[in-house]
This record gives structure tokens, C-alpha cells and sequence, in this order.
């Protein structure tokens, strides 16, 4: 009854599953009545899942789940199996779960009634309102058509219209250029005419005022195509530009010489060379004033109609503005003073002699400063001017100079000495330059000059040439392996050799002569230089060590490594440096379709530096050279100890026979040969490498003891006591001066020490968690509640041996108890 109760009460398909069972039962109609019947029993006896049912249990038999012989649906049958089970008792609960099917049958098939009747009403207002959007959309484009016909209609009518009026048009624009050329013209006259009339009444300043206006109309007119008006305001402009210049420069070259300008013996007694009352200086410094006003707003019309002189394009000069108009008249005698002195055939015209003019424009600057500042400056500052006094005469007085390189260089550049001679001076020069008189470094320099591509390769030639002389000089030199500090501790922390510290001092050196280069491209070429020369100098210590392999710790072979270690340091060091770290960014952009991506993100995430090629070189030599010295000291140190390898470990007294532990007689060779050369190697090496040399010789030291010591002999108690005693109070101490804990370089000694002097009892037990650990691991023998190899052995202080090295070391025991076996 239940049975057949649960599957009248049998849920509703889902919405999606009536929409299905419709299409079916449609479908069930065109087919034949046998093929219908089929359709229903498998619908019938499948899930709503898609699973195929095999079989389902009912207490404790198997029924098979084939829809042809069964006849309750297994998801039916499932739900049963769930809810009520096999207990008897869970009957109770049928009546409940027919009532609670019931009402969610009829609470879905209300839902299925509600979907099915909104569905068709909602198509059919979407469809009532596509018709009304095809029906609005019909009505405009036909308003467009008609819309478009009445434009088209329009201008077809108004097009005689627009072509006489088009022809008006261009007429009244031709008329109103016509209007505003002799609108032009009239305006120049005009300004003319009031240039006259203050020139008349000798108002200069007024005159000037309207010569900038005129000017600055010529400016804005300058891409016009009115040739005839260009020509006639030119000439205009120029016309009283010349007559204001010329009146306005006879009074300030007439104030000029009332201040005995220019300055050019050494500083006078009166303030700017005046020797006359109070009242006639304070009347000449406002004339001066007055002057170098008027003729600064001549600026304007000066560049419009002057052209300045410039060097040849090849110089790569920056772009600067013209020298203004009263620096100009002030600088004049200075310029005819140079010209005089260093152009032509006069003595002091001297090819070997650079530093003359160069010293005398230094002076020239430094004599005029104050003035500069005190007098020309505030007038600037009144005038709205961004000059700046002092920058700008600096300025001239150093194109004076460029020109006179730019017509010396060529007749130097085959003599080194000469060549060198004027590179060291014109470098002094620009250092004074910038460094006393705040030049700045986008203003024109010396240093364009020589940036010219011939004149710099031959810079970078010269460069080279004296580098590899003098690094020549220094190798050959009877100090050269000799530290220059070696009796200052403090001072003498790297041991650094005389020819290393030179070496690096002359590449210091060069380095502050590029490092004012104008371009960045020049500056990579002079680090390429420094890095050949530094490839260069190490294959130079190279050979002289190879020399010296057969004496690896005598003072000239240690002399080298510390060299190589100094300059590696060094190098370092600069590699952090700012300007060295410009270059990287440089060479970066430089070199970006050369590198590879690797090397391009090592560099620009700065992981490497521009010297990391030779450094890494010079490391590599140390670590050979570092090598070499260790295995020497260890071949002294294993000849040392044949003795000591062949000890009766295995008879020596016990701890208990001994009054007092002394040290093996074996073990004094090798521990003199140990102390021995640590002493001398820590007097000749820099505390870094020794501090290198001494880790790498513990390590083998350890490595060989243990070997060819511990693990080629057998030990009883007193053999091993004696060994620890040996390791512990007189190999370890050796290093103690060197570390805190020696021992921990000592590892493979010490924990076999260890091992070796356990007690009986300890020896044993460990023996025991050490062969229990063997067998698990063979699967012989399970026990979870054996303490681990691995924690035993830390227990005692063993990290560094394996389990299997301390069965060897216990086999090594001699004085293990009699078992009678």
C-alpha cells in the first residue's frame, strides 16, 4: 500500500522537464501506438538524471532493474529505501510524507499553470512593440526623404547666389590686405617718425622703447610673404638701430673709461678703479646705469639684424642666445687684448704654451667678479632680465678660447707631448672653470672641442699610450710590491702594494679627466679605456705570479693577491658610485639591441654594474691564487703528519693511567706546521683573503684528519682520549685567535670525537638505536616506539655526521665489554 501510495504521490517533472514531456507526447502521437507504449516505459523506469539504473536492493535481496520486469520506478523505490529503510517502525512516517509530497505536487503544477499562461503574453507584447518601432522607423525616413529633397532643392536654387557672392567676398579680402599692408606701412613711418622726434628732443630712452616695438613687429611679421614690407621694415629697423648703437656706445665706452674699465693689473686700492670725489663716482655709476639700460633694450633689434659668430657644426656647441648688446661693448677691449696677445706672430703666441691664455682668462674673470656682481647685476635684476652678469662674461670670454683651440688643435695633434700638455691644461682649466667661478656645464666648454671625433680619438690614444707606460713604470719599480703604509696598522688594513695603488690612482685619475665630457656616448668610450687597462694589468700580475707558483707564500706572491683582491674591492666600490651608475643607465640605452634581455634587466634593475666582467675575472685569479697557497700549506701540513697517521692509537694508556694529559709527540710537527705558516700568511695577507686562506685550510685539515687519521686506525679508551685531547687543546686553539668558535670548522673531528669517547654504556645503547634504525629501514623489524637515528645523534651533539659514518666510527672501538659469545 505505501508502495503504491508514494508512487501516486509521485512529484512533477521540473518546468523544463514538462516542456519536454510535451514535445514528446507530441511526437508520441504521429508514431505508431507500439512505439508510444515503449517510449512511456522507459521514461517510466529511467532517472530524471540520464543514468541507466542496474539493479536496486530491497532488504536483503537483489532486484534487477530492468525496465522490461519491474514495475515500481527506481528513484520511487530510492526514496523509499531513504525515508523508510528496512525498519518496520518508520512506517509510521508514510502518512506524513503523502501529505508532504501532495502539497508540493500541487504547489508546482500552480507554478507550471502560471508560466504557461504569462509566456504567450509577454511574445505577444514584444511583438506588438517591434511593430510599433518598424512602423515609427517607416515615418522618418520618409521625413528624411522629403527633408533631404527640400536641401537639395535649396541649393540648387541658391547656387548663382553663392557664386557672385563668393566674388564679393574675395574682393573685400583682397581690399582689407591692401588696407592692412598700407596699415603696416603707415605704422612704421609712424614709429619712425617718433624715433625722430625723441632722437631730436634727446630722449634716447624713449627712442629705444620704440625701437624694441618696431622690432618686435618685425619678428611677428617674419613669416610673411610680403617681401617689399619685410625689405622696408628691415631696413627701417636697422636704420635707427645703427644710429641709437652707435650714440648710445660712444657714452658707455666714454662711462667705461671713467671707471678704467677693464680691470687688468692686480686688484686696485680704489673700489672699480675710480680715483675721483664721491659725488663724480655716484654721477658715472648712474650714467652707467642709465646707459647699459638703454642699450640692453636694444637686445631685441641686435639679434634681428646681427648674426653671431658661431664654430663649426662638427663641435656639437649647445644652443646658447647671443652675448647681450652692453656685455658686448664691455667685453670689446678684452677681446682686442686677446686677440693681440695669443693670435698672429707675437711671442706670447705659444703652441707649448696653452696655460698663458688660458691663466689670463681666469684672471679676467676673477678680476671683474666683484664689479660683476655689485654694479651689473642689479641692473639686470631691475630690467626683469634672467642673466646673469657674472655667466655671461664668463661665457665670452671662454668662446675666445674655443676659437683659438678650435685654430691650435689641428697643428698638435700628431706631437704626444704637446697634445697631452694642452689636454692637462685645458682640463685644469675647466676644473677652475666650474669649480670657482660656477660655470655651467650646459654652457659651451672646452670640453666640446676635444669631443670632436678626431681630436678625441687621438685624446683617447694619448690616454693610452702614458697609461701602459706608466704602468710599466710602476711594475718595474723596485717598491712596486712594497705597501707604502706598512708601518701604519691602522692605514695598511688592505696591505696594498705600491703599483696597485698607483694603478687604481691612475685610473681615479682618468676618470675626473672625462667625467666633465659633454656626452654620455664619449664617456662610455673613456670607461671602455679603463676596463682594457684593467684587463691589462691583471694579465700583467698574472705573469709576474706564474713567476712566483713556485714560492706561493713568499712575500711577492702574496703581495700579488693582495693587489688582485685591492683592485677588485675598489672596483666594487665604484660600482656603486653615482656617476658610474649614470653610466650604466647610459650604456643601457646605448647598448639595447646588443644585450641580451638577461643582461639588459640585470643592468637596468642594477643587479650588475659596468665592471662586473672584470671583476669577476679578478676573483676568479684570487680563488686560484688563494687555492694554490692552501694546497701548498696542506701538502706541508700532510708531510707532517705521516708520523702522527701511523700512532699506536689502539695500545696508548687510558686517561686514568696518566697523571697529566700531554700532547702526542706525533702531533708536534704538524701543529708547528699549522702555527707556522697561519703566523706568516696573516703578516703578509689582508685580513679578508686570510680570512679566506684559514676557512679553506680548516676544511681540508678537518677533512684529512678524519680520513686518514680517525678512520684509518682503531682506538681504545686511551687512544681516544688522547686524540681528543689532542684536537681539542691544541689543533682548535690554533684557529682561536681567529674565531670564536674554531671548532665549528672542525666538524667531522669533533663529532667523531665524540663518538670515539663515549662511554660503554652510551657506546652501546646508541649502537643499538642505530642498528634498529637499519632494520626498519630494511622493513626486518617495526617499532614506533624506537627513538629516531637521527635524534639520538643530535642528542649528543652529532649534526654533521651521517648514521652511517657513526657505525663506522663505533666499529673503531676497541674497548667494547666481553659478551661470551
Amino acid at each position: 500500500m505505501a508502495l503504491c501510495a508514494l508512487e501516486m504521490a509521485q512529484p512533477p517533472l521540473r518546468s523544463e522537464e514538462s516542456f519536454i514531456a510535451k514535445e514528446q507526447e507530441t511526437n508520441n502521437e504521429e508514431r505508431s501506438g507500439e512505439e508510444a507504449e515503449d517510449l512511456e516505459k522507459d521514461q517510466l523506469f529511467y532517472p530524471t538524471d540520464g543514468t541507466k539504473p542496474e539493479a536496486f536492493n530491497i532488504g536483503e535481496e537483489s532486484m534487477p532493474r530492468d525496465p522490461e520486469t519491474c514495475d515500481i520506478p527506481f528513484y520511487v523505490s530510492e526514496f523509499v529505501e531513504r525515508e523508510v529503510g528496512t525498519d518496520c517502525d518508520s512506517l509510521s512516517k508514510v502518512g506524513q510524507l503523502i501529505e508532504q509530497l501532495s502539497e508540493s505536487k500541487m504547489k508546482l503544477e500552480e507554478q507550471v499553470l502560471t508560466v504557461s499562461s504569462e509566456v504567450p503574453k509577454r511574445i505577444q507584447k514584444a511583438l506588438q512593440n517591434a511593430e510599433d518601432s518598424k512602423t515609427s522607423l517607416g515615418q522618418l525616413l520618409e521625413k528624411e526623404r522629403i527633408l533631404h529633397d527640400s536641401v537639395d532643392n535649396h541649393l540648387l536654387t541658391s547656387k548663382p547666389w553663392m557664386e557672385d557672392l563668393g566674388v564679393l567676398i574675395s574682393q573685400i579680402k583682397e581690399v582689407e590686405r591692401h588696407l592692412a599692408y598700407l596699415k603696416l606701412i603707415s605704422q612704421i613711418e609712424e614709429l619712425s617718425d617718433n624715433i625722430q622726434q625723441y632722437l631730436m628732443t634727446n630722449n634716447v630712452a624713449e627712442a629705444a622703447t620704440i625701437l624694441v616695438s618696431m622690432a618686435e613687429l618685425n619678428i611677428k611679421l617674419q613669416e610673411s610673404s610680403c617681401s617689399h614690407l619685410l625689405t622696408f621694415m628691415r631696413s627701417t629697423v636697422q636704420f635707427w638701430h645703427k644710429i641709437l648703437k652707435d650714440k648710445l656706445s660712444s657714452d658707455f665706452e666714454e662711462t667705461l673709461t671713467h671707471l678704467h674699465w677693464p680691470f687688468i693689473g692686480p686688484a686696485q686700492s680704489q673700489p672699480f678703479g675710480l680715483a675721483t670725489s664721491p659725488a663724480n663716482a655716484t654721477e658715472i655709476f648712474n650714467n652707467f646705469e642709465t646707459l647699459f639700460s638703454q642699450l640692453l633694450k636694444l637686445q631685441t633689434s641686435d639679434e634681428l639684424l646681427t648674426k653671431p659668430k658661431q664654430l663649426p657644426e662638427k663641435y656639437f656647441l649647445p644652443p646658447t642666445p647671443p652675448i647681450i648688446l652692453p656685455m658686448q661693448i664691455m667685453l670689446a677691449p678684452l677681446q682686442k687684448r686677446f686677440k693681440y696677445h695669443f693670435t698672429g706672430n707675437r711671442q706670447t703666441n705659444v703652441l707649448s704654451k696653452p696655460e698663458w691664455y688660458l691663466t689670463q682668462v681666469l684672471m679676467w674673470i676673477g678680476n671683474h667678479a666683484k664689479f660683476l656682481e655689485d654694479k651689473v647685476q642689479p641692473i639686470l635684476d631691475k630690467a626683469g632680465s634672467p642673466v646673469n652678469a657674472r655667466l655671461e662674461f664668463s661665457r665670452a670670454l671662454v668662446m675666445l678660447i674655443l676659437e683659438k683651440l678650435a685654430a691650435d688643435i689641428p697643428c698638435l695633434l700628431y706631437d704626444d707631448n704637446l697634445f697631452c700638455h694642452l689636454v692637462d691644461e685645458l682640463l685644469l682649466f675647466e676644473r677652475e672653470l666650474h669649480g670657482v667661478h660656477g660655470y655651467l656645464s650646459s654652457f659651451p666648454s672646452c670640453m666640446h672641442i676635444l669631443s670632436e671625433e678626431t681630436y678625441f680619438q687621438r685624446w683617447l690614444t694619448v690616454e693610452r699610450k702614458f697609461a701602459l707606460q706608466k704602468m710599466d713604470s710602476m711594475l718595474s719599480s723596485e717598491g712596486a710590491w712594497i705597501s707604502q703604509y706598512k708601518d701604519i696598522t691602522d692605514v695598511d688594513e688592505m696591505k696594498v702594494p705600491d703599483c696597485a695603488e698607483t694603478f687604481m690612482t691612475l685610473l681615479l685619475v682618468i676618470t675626473d679627466r672625462y667625467k666633465h665630457l659633454p656626452t654620455a656616448a664619449r664617456k662610455l668610450q673613456f670607461l671602455e679605456l679603463q676596463k682594457e687597462l684593467v684587463d691589462d694589468f691583471r694579465i700583467r700580475l698574472t705573469q709576474v705570479m706564474k713567476e712566483e707558483t713556485r714560492a706561493p707564500l713568499a712575500f711577492r706572491y702574496c703581495a700579488i693577491l693582495n693587489a688582485v683582491n685591492y683592485i677588485a674591492t675598489v672596483l666594487a666600490d665604484w660600482a656603486d658610485n653615482l656617476f658610474f651608475l649614470q653610466l650604466q643607465q647610459a650604456a643601457l640605452e646605448v647598448d639595447s639591441n646588443t644585450l641580451s634581455k638577461l643582461q639588459l634587466g640585470q643592468l637596468a634593475s642594477m643587479e650588475s654594474s659596468v665592471f662586473d666582467d672584470m671583476i669577476n675575472l679578478l676573483e676568479r685569479l684570487k680563488h686560484d691564487m688563494l687555492t694554490r697557497q692552501v694546497d701548498h700549506v696542506f701538502k706541508e701540513v700532510k708531510d707532517a703528519a705521516k708520523m702522527y697517521r701511523k700512532e699506536r692509537w689502539l695500545s696508548l694508556p687510558s686517561q686514568s693511567e696518566q697523571a697529566i694529559m700531554s700532547l702526542s709527540t706525533t702531533a708536534c710537527p704538524l701543529l708547528l706546521t699549522l702555527r707556522d705558516r697561519l703566523l706568516q700568511l696573516e703578516q703578509q695577507l689582508c685580513y679578508s683573503l686570510f680570512k679566506i686562506f684559514w676557512q679553506m685550510l680548516a676544511e681540508k685539515v678537518d677533512l684529512f684528519i678524519y680520513q686518514e687519521v680517525i678512520l684509518a686506525n682503531h682506538f681504545n679508551e686511551g687512544g681516544a682520549a688522547q686524540l681528543q685531547f689532542d684536537m681539542t687543546r691544541n689543533l682548535f686553539p690554533l684557529f682561536s685567535h681567529y674565531c670564536k668558535r674554531p671548532e665549528n670548522y672542525f666538524k667531522h673531528i669533533k663529532e667523531a670525537c665524540i663518538v670515539l669517547n663515549l662511554n660503554v654504556g652510551s657506546a652501546l645503547l646508541l649502537k643499538d638505536v642505530l642498528q634498529s634504525a637499519t632494520e626498519n629501514r630494511t622493513g626486518t623489524m617495526l617499532n614506533s616506539d624506537q627513538p629516531t637515528a637521527v635524534a639520538a645523534l643530535n642528542e649528543l651533539g652529532i649534526y654533521k655526521l651521517a648514521q652511517q659514518d657513526v657505525e663506522i666510527l663505533l666499529n673503531l672501538r676497541a674497548n667494547w665489554p666481553v659478551t661470551g659469545k
